[in-house]
């Protein structure tokens, strides 16, 4: 009889300390059937390493997922300005520039932070806060390597509350 182990998924968030990489397994696992011990663990995460920023990552994640778009929204922010700070940019997103090859590492984790703060915007029927982050983006990375795109798509279809057109659904439950 050959053994099988049914190893839960694991996700790779990258070289993390095997504390903080332990915590967020954890958080995802619990999220599956307890959202608020995923928050809890993933805070935890944030608490011990506020340089980590797949800890921010987690958690707006889930916000958006759960529809705490105010929740997203200010974690994301946070995330965007450590992200920043280690990728040496200004800490205002406005004030970027186009760079001639796509940032890895922290800037990538920027401009995909910038991306779901215009997402998370839509979602909170701030269309034209949604609408100069995709501008930011169309110049930041313009071959739309982070998937600013759909979003961008999105936003093309939605128009603010009460001028007609489309609207997003209202932010309840998952976001897939």
């Amino acid at each position: 009889m050959t053994e099988t182990s049914a190893e839960p998924d694991v996700i790779n968030f990258g070289p993390l300390p095997a504390p903080i990489n332990a915590l967020l397994q954890q958080g995802v696992l619990a999220y599956r059937n307890d959202h608020a011990r995923a928050d809890t663990l993933f805070r935890q995460a944030l608490r011990a390493a506020p340089d980590q920023l797949p800890v921010y990552f987690c958690l707006y994640k889930i916000h958006t997922y759960q529809g705490n778009l105010a929740h997203a929204q200010a974690i994301a922010e946070s995330g965007l300005r450590e992200a920043a700070r280690q990728a040496g940019w200004d800490g205002d997103w406005r004030r970027w520039r186009p760079m001639t090859d796509m940032p890895d590492g922290p800037g990538r984790f920027a401009l995909y932070t910038l991306k779901a703060l215009a997402f998370i915007n839509l979602r909170r029927n701030r269309p034209d806060r949604a609408r100069e982050k995709l501008d930011a983006l169309k110049i930041l990375d313009p071959s739309g390597a982070v998937g600013w795109r759909v979003i961008a798509a999105l936003a093309e279809g939605v128009t603010p509350e009460g001028a007609g057109g489309s609207q997003l659904p209202p932010a309840s439950g998952h976001v897939r």
